[in-house]
């Protein structure tokens, strides 16, 4: 038995990028790393390009490689890892444009692929990838050919926190000597309005329902099929470690899914399933195959429950976690049976 049912709809997906595309003038692309935020970047991809996304970002140049393979010749696809060692034969096979985060690697992809296309990142304060501007002002009389600049803002799903102006205006400093196109927003720099907007915006999470973009139309349903239901007694206990002990006799259903399929631990008797409109707490431990639901409350015993839908989002079931919405979404496991609502 498959642990649960995975449902995607693509008509959410493709909404909430024409919503994103919507808030400003210029190219909308779309991040499709971790295999399209754990939802099949083929999928994913494929049908942002029919809704007429050109541009697509992946983390390395093996998920650039796939894709290409996925998509055929004709979108542009940039990756945020820049040139490393070993990557040469897959950008000029698959025909990607590395976003370069170092002199080093603009010196490896100008020797080795010298009339293939490339990007700069620039760090402008989130000290993770890119160019520094002592960095950028050594090379940039060599980086001329550059197709893109972009940064990344590491406080957008605050819009009042310091650090976004701080590094829009690092990012102006940098580059508005050049004509080379720019694009510092993701999901919640596009949110923050059109000064941080530039050439190109570049959402990610938001295609996929979740946070900040609040707006968005959620894009998956996740239906978890009941193995068991039991009657506890007051005072039984229920999963690993006796963790949970109830207090008066209840109803407790046995789920097919577990941590194996991205349900982490850290949500044990903290979520909560949904049968319907009523709500059913996670009671005991996750564990690495089966979940324990108190259903008591249910007017007949449920044949599945959902834990991700209507009534709770991935940023929902991530709050009870103690995580983010892209944890649950990239953690989902493969053993979902995967149902796909076209647009």
């Amino acid at each position: 038995m498959a642990s649960g049912t995975l449902t995607i709809d693509l008509g959410a997906l493709v909404a909430n990028y024409r919503a994103l595309a919507a808030m400003h003038g210029g190219e909308t692309a779309a991040v499709v790393k971790a295999d399209g935020y754990g939802l099949g970047a083929a999928l994913m991809a494929q049908t942002l390009a029919k809704a007429g996304t050109r541009t697509f970002f992946v983390a390395t140049a093996e998920e650039g490689a796939t894709l290409r393979r996925s998509l055929g010749p004709g979108p542009t696809i940039n990756v945020f890892s820049g040139h490393m060692t070993g990557d040469t034969d897959v950008l000029r096979d698959a025909r990607l444009t590395p976003m370069l985060n170092a002199p080093e690697q603009l010196a490896l992809h100008l020797s080795s692929l010298p009339d293939a296309p490339y990007g700069i990142q620039l760090d402008t304060g989130m000290n993770r990838l890119g160019m520094e501007p002592a960095d950028w002002a050594s090379i940039r009389g060599d980086a001329r050919d550059a197709t893109l600049l972009i940064s990344h803002l590491a406080c957008a799903d605050e819009p009042d926190h310091p650090q976004n102006a701080a590094q829009l205006v690092a990012f102006r400093d940098m580059t508005d000597a050049t004509d080379t196109p720019r694009s510092l927003a993701a999901t919640g720099g596009t949110l923050l309005g059109p000064d941080y907007h530039f050439d190109m915006t570049r959402p990610g999470v938001g295609l996929y329902g979740g946070l900040p973009f609040a707006a968005a139309r959620p894009v998956v349903r996740l239906s978890l099929p009941v193995i068991q239901v039991r009657d506890v007694a007051s005072g039984e206990s229920v999963g690993y470690g006796a963790s949970y002990v109830a207090d008066t006799s209840r109803r407790i259903a046995t789920l097919s899914a577990g941590y194996a399929d991205g349900l982490i631990r850290a949500m044990s008797a903290r979520a909560k399933l949904w049968a319907g409109d009523t709500p059913c707490p996670l009671v005991g431990r996750v564990s690495m195959d089966l979940l324990t639901v108190d259903v008591t409350d249910c007017a007949d015993p449920p044949k599945a429950l959902d834990i991700l839908g209507p009534h709770q989002t991935v940023d929902q079931l991530a709050e009870a976690a103690g995580t983010i919405g892209y944890e649950i979404l990239t953690s989902l496991g493969g053993r979902y049976t995967r149902k796909v609502i076209q647009p």
